[in-house]
């Protein structure tokens, strides 16, 4: 027996001397699927870095999202393939001129202690990530979502009363933007906008996260949490549609080594695993067809110039940055390095998203050595060369992955440009307060689509967006972006926003993600068509094995 073996059974027979219910015992097989159900109900995967925070008004990375969609319940959902589904509300309407959403709340909708979820619970949770006092770094988001008064209020020059959110009743909630956004239903999938429960966050302050005091809506609650370790979630025999709910407990285990989660996946103690080392899907897919995976994610990686004053001067000048750009070869990284089924990235925006449309970026259509030979030129032009070289640090959040895109990139700009690379690496949150600060030269990024529209990447070119940490601005891109917000047909817009973007190199595009990972044969429903991979425990199950 299996040390995840051992687990599970002591985790099912915990359930059972509580006097809960393990679902698989009363259900044998998958009520859709028919499948039949593994005993044990509990679901493990890796992660690469720990939370930085799982208060939905405060989470701005990946994995501190995927924790809150189970905590926490939106006004609405996704499916598997990342339609629209009702969450909290059963539905909405909205006004002739596109302005007003009106959501209706289910009414046997309860929180985690058993008090109703209302209408109020949303306007407090978005009142508050709005708050300058809440210091939420996704606060911008309500901005970006068009919400009414959102960008003074964030920015603390009206009170969070006049944010574009109401409660004419306990079961009613309405929303009012700026302009008609086709997709604004989707937005109301992410944790900014989730309810919160305010006697709890009034009676524990920052406290409240923790496991003795949270309250939450979804289809989990948080059971124990050991930072750097991991962080548990147990069923919410509150939640609405609990019955339906098979997944019993889930674990996120925090590896920060994607060769040390791979082996433990191998030795059968993790379910899936969120970081497979870099280069490795191959081999995998070869040895483990149908565990090994690679399918469309919507995030682009890419690498931060510091322009602001702290950087180093060189990066000020558009010709050492294109230069820089030019000289990396795209098509060594994803095929070689990675070799998961990315893509070479020239735009910010991810090939996938819906509606985009890809401008004509020049050096997308040049040869390798004709950029090599364009990089030099520009270089020189630059007053960098064999005589000059120029130096410079790239920075990453620890990973091995990551360490492996940089040396490449390293020894690229070393080839071609004579450029003196160092490396430095920092754990996740540290990384994020140093990158955010300005004190770097180079940064690793990477962006992930919190909506299915390309304004979802465009809002960060701009220069008042809090995730532009190369702090470059460009005052035609964002003319070119505040037109769009309001434009019937933006695509036009958004495309020459990444032309000026492309032809100034404020930044480094490198590669569109693709997800690689390793998911074991029992675990079942993992949203592989989901492309902003929007995932959900209690959609999943495990399946007994044959």
């Amino acid at each position: 027996m299996t040390l995840k073996s051992t687990l599970r059974a002591t985790t099912a027979a915990a359930l059972i001397a509580m006097g809960g219910a393990v679902w698989a015992d009363a259900h044998a097989t998958h009520p859709e699927t028919g499948a039949a159900l593994a005993s044990d109900q509990s679901f493990t995967y890796s992660i690469l870095d720990d939370f930085p925070s799982i208060d939905p008004a405060l989470v701005e990375d990946v994995e501190g999202a995927s924790v809150a969609r189970d905590l926490f319940e939106g006004l609405m959902t996704e499916d598997a393939t990342g339609t629209v589904q009702p969450g909290v509300a059963t539905g909405y309407t909205v006004s002739d001129d596109g302005l007003t959403y009106t959501f209706t709340l289910r009414q046997d909708a309860k929180w985690s202690n058993g008090d109703p979820v209302v209408a109020g619970d949303f306007v407090y949770g978005m009142q508050r990530a709005a708050d300058p006092e809440t210091a939420s770094e996704y606060a911008w988001y309500l901005t970006v979502m068009g919400l009414a008064n959102a960008e003074a209020v964030t920015a603390g020059e009206m009170p969070v009363d006049a944010l574009g959110v109401s409660a004419p009743d306990d079961y009613t909630v309405v929303l009012t933007i700026d302009a008609p956004r086709p997709y604004f239903p989707q937005m109301t999938t992410f944790p900014t906008t989730f309810p919160a429960h305010r006697a709890t966050i009034e009676a524990h302050g920052d406290d409240w996260t923790k496991p003795e005091f949270m309250v939450s809506n979804g289809a989990y609650k948080l059971s124990e949490y050991v930072p750097q370790e991991k962080l548990v979630r147990v069923r919410n025999d509150m939640y609405w549609d609990n019955d339906n709910t098979i997944i019993d407990e889930v674990t996120a285990l925090i590896i920060n080594d994607s060769n040390a989660a791979l082996t433990r996946y191998l030795a059968g103690e993790i379910d899936f695993v969120m970081d497979v080392p870099a280069g490795q899907f191959p081999r995998l897919n070869a040895e483990y067809p149908g565990e090994a995976l690679s399918f469309p994610n919507s995030c682009s990686y890419y690498y931060q110039f510091n322009q602001s004053p702290s950087g180093p001067e060189a990066l000020q000048d558009p010709n050492v940055r294109r230069a820089l750009s030019l000289a990396v070869n795209r098509d060594v990284i994803v095929d070689n390095v990675l070799a998961g089924g990315q893509r070479a990235a020239w735009t910010f925006t991810h090939w996938a998203i819906n509606g985009w449309e890809q401008p004509d970026i020049p050096a997308s259509a040049m040869t390798q050595e004709e950029r090599n030979a364009m990089a030099v030129e520009l270089m020189a032009e630059a007053g960098y060369g064999p005589d000059n070289p120029l130096t410079l640090e790239i920075l990453y959040n620890t990973s091995d992955s990551h360490q492996s895109v940089a040396v490449a990139i390293g020894q690229m700009w070393k080839q071609t440009l004579g450029v003196e690379t160092t490396l430095a690496n920092q754990e996740w949150a540290t990384f994020l307060d140093t990158r955010g600060e300005q004190n770097y030269e180079i940064a690793r990024s990477g962006w992930c689509a919190d909506y299915n529209e390309p304004s979802t990447y465009i809002d960060l070119l701009t220069s008042g967006s809090n995730y532009n940490d190369g702090k470059f601005v460009d005052e035609e891109i964002d003319a070119l972006a505040d037109e769009a917000k309001t434009s019937d047909d933006p695509m036009s817009l958004y495309q020459e926003i990444e032309r000026i973007a492309s032809e100034n190199t404020y930044f480094l595009p490198i590669y569109h993600y693709a997800s690689v990972r390793m998911k074991s044969p029992d675990l079942m429903n993992w949203p592989t068509e989901n492309l902003l991979q929007n995932w959900y425990s209690k959609d999943l199950y495990i399946a007994a094995s044959e």
